[in-house]
């Protein structure tokens, strides 16, 4: 592991659970992981509930969109988090692979958003305590 652990957070579009999670990395280590995020089919622009939710919880995700899944992203992260992209994410050896199995936000409401971002507020809160022992 490097000095500054890398967490790369995979889903389809790269418009939802990838993005809520990248934005709850940076806030909840403060700045101390690396994170990005991607997408095997990204779409046009982030769900405007995921940025809504991420607000309220003072996460500014204005200046995000979403990217696409690139070779050289999987090879730089220690972690990479699958969040139903299924096949579509390719596999290198030495990685730490994570598959979190959650509800996609895409056409649902404030209320299952929020749910879900607590969801994953909850691993992500999991996985920096493993990343940055105290």
């Amino acid at each position: 592991m490097k000095e500054q652990p890398e967490v790369l957070f995979v889903c389809t579009h790269n418009a939802g659970r990838s993005q809520m999670a990248a934005g709850l990395v940076k806030l909840r280590s403060g700045g101390r992981i690396h994170v990005r995020s991607a997408g095997s089919t990204p779409a046009d622009e982030i769900n405007p509930a995921a940025v809504e939710a991420m607000e309220e919880i003072g996460v500014d995700m204005g200046e995000e969109f979403p990217k696409p899944l690139m070779d050289e992203v999987v090879r730089a992260a220690d972690v990479v988090v699958t969040m139903g992209c299924g096949d579509a994410c390719p596999i290198f050896p030495g990685k730490r692979y994570e598959d979190w199995d959650l509800e996609d936000p895409d056409g649902k409401g404030l209320e299952t958003v929020r749910r879900i971002r607590d969801e994953i507020d909850t691993r992500v809160q999991a996985l920096i305590a493993e990343l940055l022992p105290s």
